[in-house]
């Protein structure tokens, strides 16, 4: 079968999940992919289903992020603000029932993913773990139902391609390439450059301070502990920006945030992975795993009581040197 009479049969099917009474509440983890994956769906169900909200279950605070909603005009509910007996169909994008307990209350409908399958089931389920993104998924849905973009979702679709693709530079296919190619010819490109420029707020400058300050270098290593920081993407944006420096081949930021202890990693991804590092080192404190040359733990303080003070930054950066390979 051809991936474009997949996708046919694939939409056929998701639209069998759907009546003209439903009201569909779309849940995601708000991201960029996940952004523009639920713009989609919600675009396909255009005067077919009653009513379509889509509602994200974490707090939106990368400058990013906040500028692709403002400029975008994307209307988004936070969960808390959610009833569940409004509603009489769930779409989960981007993400699995396990990812998140915030997930577990529903009983989902509809499963569209790019990221490694889980035992989580649903009366429809599309999950493409070799894709570099859900958006690629979501724009085969979209030429096949021969809808012609918007530039606010061809943005948007394009703009989750770009971010869960790190440009290319991470997990991405032909097909991925393909999609991104297609979309492109609808985008608003001057949209797209000013949401990238967003990547800083005035709050978030401090930490590069801190870190320029605190910074140790071991070998082709970078270290920085932030302590308490209002975001964990805080720690995201300066291991990247550290990565910039030349001769540094990993990046650790770590910072503590609402009882756990954060820690992002980087490397080249040309010799060791990121994502099974982080496993193995932090995998038997909390939740860690990633890719290639991302990855990223979150250890609840509470697993670290008896191996050291986390109050203390030097202690911090020696327990992590001494776990990272």
């Amino acid at each position: 079968m051809s991936i474009k009479s997949s996708y046919i049969e694939k939409l056929r099917k998701f639209y069998e999940q759907f009546s003209a009474e439903d009201r569909v509440l779309i849940l995601i983890n708000a991201d960029p992919d996940a952004i523009g994956s639920a713009l989609a769906v919600k675009r396909l169900l255009w005067r077919r289903v009653k009513s379509v909200t889509i509602s994200h279950i974490n707090i939106i605070k990368r400058p990013d992020n906040l500028a692709l909603i403002r400029l975008l005009n994307i209307d988004l509910t936070y969960i808390d603000k959610i009833s569940r007996a409004e509603f009489t169909k769930f779409v989960m994008v981007d993400s699995q029932p396990s990812h998140n307990p915030k997930f577990t209350p529903f009983s989902f409908n509809v499963i569209i993913d790019h990221h490694p399958k889980t035992n989580d089931k649903a009366a429809f389920t599309d999950i493409r773990p070799r894709l570099g993104a859900t958006s690629t998924i979501m724009i085969g849905y979209i030429k096949a139902a021969k809808i012609k973009p918007s530039a606010r979702l061809a943005t948007a679709l394009f703009y989750g391609i770009k971010t869960d693709t790190d440009n290319f530079e991470r997990q991405a296919t032909f097909e991925d390439m393909r999609s991104f190619k297609y979309i492109f010819q609808y985008v608003n490109v001057n949209l797209t450059r000013r949401i990238e420029y967003a990547e800083i707020s005035i709050d978030f400058l401090k930490y590069y301070q801190m870190a320029l300050e605190s910074v140790q270098f071991h070998k082709n290593y970078a270290y920085v502990h932030l302590q308490k920081v209002v975001n964990p993407d805080v720690c995201v944006l300066i291991a990247d920006f550290l990565m910039k420096i030349h001769s540094i081949d990993w990046s650790i930021v770590s910072g503590l945030y609402k009882g756990n202890l954060e820690v992002i990693l980087r490397n080249d991804g040309i010799q060791k992975d990121a994502g099974k590092a982080a496993s193995e080192m932090f995998g038997e404190f909390g939740l860690a795993g990633g890719h290639k040359s991302m990855a990223r733990a979150e250890i609840p303080l509470k697993n670290l009581e008896n191996i050291m003070d986390y109050h203390n930054p030097k202690e911090v950066l020696s327990w992590l040197k001494k776990r990272l390979p």
